[in-house]
């Protein structure tokens, strides 16, 4: 066994009842080198490595650390063999500072909170962080929480760092930032793992790449030597294009006109602050911002889910005429007859119900047709075997609770239901989070075909490249602003990246 290693996984197997979620992995990792964990969702990414974090435990196989059989019981154990991993949600006291919660839970027997704020300034120092030691975590940033976190785990003198989809939240200039931190750590002697999706970014950052398939290991290649297309191959199993098709719909016309839409939660603080923009027939228009800049609250303002404080949703439909939205229920929206079509953000709480199966959920858009929505049975069992056929949904069957499925499937399910329904207004939150990248590319497809139908669609995602590609207009939101509507044609990443910021309100406006 080579002593150069800083962690050797040998033989890992980890079971949950009948299913083999890591299935005898072999991975291994030297300081200095940074390594991409690449694998389509359930392939045993994250499982893998919270068992090298101390979360789970391995049932069969061996962990070593530079050539010594350690083993790890708990993550307290992870931080004694110097490993930490930090995770895709953040654990943080919001009424805390960044020093005190990254001392919280330390046994010094005391918090010297002034020596834990110098320490947290020299470790920012030594690996460019950009951080106020006595900043409250609730008037931070997303990518300033990630920090702390960063900072927490090297505090705990973690040499092996693990950082779980690192850049789902970041802009585009954030994440160059955090690519230059992870340089340093690695010319510093550390060694990183870095789970992702994001095949630009792998190419860039990472040395190495080991990818997973359905819980097993297929194969580590040197980045250097590699490129997207052979990783997508290796991922799935078989070649799959990576192309997006992008045509011009001849005659677009207004479709949903949304004007000075204001909207403030419960607790007086502005989610949306005079947002306004016209959705055209035969286009995708994308839509982008740094996680809680008001995605989520304006597409379920437009349904009728969200209330509006002020603000005009008008909806016109195939005869010209105009309807106004606001004040409506979700169920007044659909009596109008108006074709809106919605994959929310939540998929079991807003989305389906998690009790039925695919055939009762299909059958939910359907039950105020005829005198029974038991009467009409067929036609919702023949569209949830259509949806399961197309989409590769993987199910014991079309009755089987929707949500005893994993969460890639459960969306499956939800976007094929509304795509059926030959919607006018087409609205999707996050529509290929959690899919592999074979039916992400199915999606994206179905979207444009939709759009080549006449449908105005709105298409909330977290990737700029795949929005730049997929969208035809892309409007940034920030603060629950509008800080431009851009060419998705013409636009760059980083000119959306400098939008998402643009108005550096920090907490939202009360």
């Amino acid at each position: 066994m080579e002593r150069n290693y800083a962690i050797e996984m040998k033989g890992i197997t980890k079971r949950f009842g009948q299913v083999v979620a890591n299935d005898a992995i072999d991975l291994s990792i030297r300081r200095g080198e940074i390594m991409a964990l690449l694998g389509e969702n359930g392939s045993g990414k994250t499982t893998l490595m919270n068992m090298l974090s101390g979360i789970y435990q391995p049932d069969d196989g061996e962990v070593y650390k530079d050539g010594e059989r350690i083993y790890i019981r708990s993550p307290r154990e992870a931080y004694q063999h110097g490993i930490g991993m930090i995770h895709q949600h953040y654990k943080l006291i919001e009424v805390f500072t960044a020093a005190q919660n990254i001392i919280l839970g330390l046994d010094d027997g005391r918090m010297d909170i002034n020596a834990a704020n110098a320490k947290v300034r020299e470790i920012c120092s030594r690996y460019g962080f950009e951080i106020d030691p006595e900043m409250k975590v609730y008037d931070m940033s997303v990518s300033q929480k990630q920090t702390v976190e960063i900072v927490k785990v090297l505090y705990r003198g973690a040499d092996i760092l693990i950082l779980d989809e690192p850049t789902a939240v970041l802009t585009p200039q954030e994440t160059q930032k955090l690519f230059g931190i992870l340089r340093n750590m690695k010319d510093d002697g550390k060694a990183i793992i870095i789970i992702t999706h994001k095949l630009h970014e792998v190419m860039e950052v990472s040395d190495k790449v080991t990818v997973l398939r359905k819980g097993r290991f297929i194969g580590t290649v040197e980045t250097a030597e590699t490129n997207p297309q052979a990783l997508t191959d290796m991922m799935v199993g078989h070649a799959v294009t990576l192309n997006i098709d992008r045509p011009r719909y001849p005659d677009p016309q207004a479709k949903l006109i949304v004007e000075g839409l204001t909207c403030v939660d419960e607790e007086g603080i502005k989610r949306l602050d005079s947002v306004s923009f016209t959705a055209y027939t035969g286009e995708i228009l994308g839509v982008a911002g740094i996680s809680g800049s008001g995605q989520k609250e304006l597409l379920e303002a437009i349904t009728g889910l969200y209330p509006v404080k002020a603000g005009s949703v008008r909806f016109i439909g195939r005869d010209g005429n105009e309807v106004e939205l606001v004040g409506k229920t979700p169920k007044k929206i659909r009596e109008t007859g108006i074709g809106m079509a919605f994959v929310p953000e939540d998929r079991l709480g807003m989305g389906l119900v998690g009790s039925m199966g695919m055939t009762g959920n299909m059958q939910l858009r359907s039950w105020k047709e005829g005198r029974g929505a038991l009467l009409r049975k067929k036609e919702p069992e023949n569209l949830a075997n259509r949806v399961m056929e197309e989409l590769e949904v993987v199910t014991p069957g079309i009755d089987y609770p929707v949500r005893r499925l994993s969460g890639g499937n459960v969306q499956k399910v939800l976007v094929g239901r509304e795509i059926a329904s030959q919607p006018e207004v087409l609205m999707t939150a996050y529509a290929v989070r959690g899919l592999d990248i074979n039916t992400s590319y199915t999606i994206y497809s179905l979207l444009t075909e939709q759009k080549m139908k006449g449908v105005a669609v709105l298409y909330v995602g977290e990737d700029l490249d795949v929005l730049i590609e997929l969208a035809d207009r892309i409007l940034v939101l920030c603060g629950g602003q509008v800080a431009g509507i851009v060419d998705a044609r013409s636009t760059t990443k980083e000119e959306i990246g400098l939008l998402m910021t643009q108005f550096n309100t920090g907490r939202a406006e009360r």
